[in-house]
């Protein structure tokens, strides 16, 4: 059943597209910052352990909340690598295992994409779709990204 919360089907399918790109950037940098979890050495190694550990942590409660608005509008939430590198914005790079600064660097870019990419998706939904909900939802999302790219920028000075 279909929901009727004041959204066109034309308007959901609006909120629900980038939201399903947005669901892909966040599990491309759930693996990503994972893997530099696993994989970071040298210096500083245990905070950067850490930092990475808070951070996977909280993109994954940002996944659920996403892919919980998608079954709220009454779409189908993707659920495989496969489609989740299809719709992803982001960039991989397997099989390579860089030093720290590369590692944050490369992280940096990620998350500085996922803000410029939502940014749009809330311009976009704003003047044409009227999702007030998800609009802010992406709002607190990208401060979500801004907060991040910001602490890895100070490791980066």
């Amino acid at each position: 059943m279909k929901p009727d919360i004041g959204l066109t089907e034309k308007q959901l399918h609006k909120s629900i597209s980038p939201l399903t790109s947005l669901l892909s950037d966040e599990m491309v940098l759930y693996c990503k910052t994972r893997k530099f979890h696993w994989n970071v050495s040298g210096e500083s190694f245990m905070e950067l352990h850490k930092l990475f550990q808070a951070q996977y942590t909280q993109i994954e409660e940002t996944i659920d909340q996403i892919a919980e608005r998608i079954s709220k509008l009454g779409g189908k939430t993707i659920g495989t690598m496969k489609e989740f590198l299809k719709h992803t914005r982001l960039e991989e790079h397997p099989d390579e295992y860089a030093g720290q600064q590369d590692l944050m660097k490369e992280l940096l870019k990620d998350h500085e994409t996922i803000i410029k990419e939502t940014r749009k998706d809330i311009e976009n939904s704003e003047g044409k779709n009227h999702d007030a909900a998800t609009i802010d939802m992406l709002t607190k999302i990208m401060e979500q990204h801004e907060s991040t790219s910001w602490i890895l920028r100070r490791y980066l000075l």
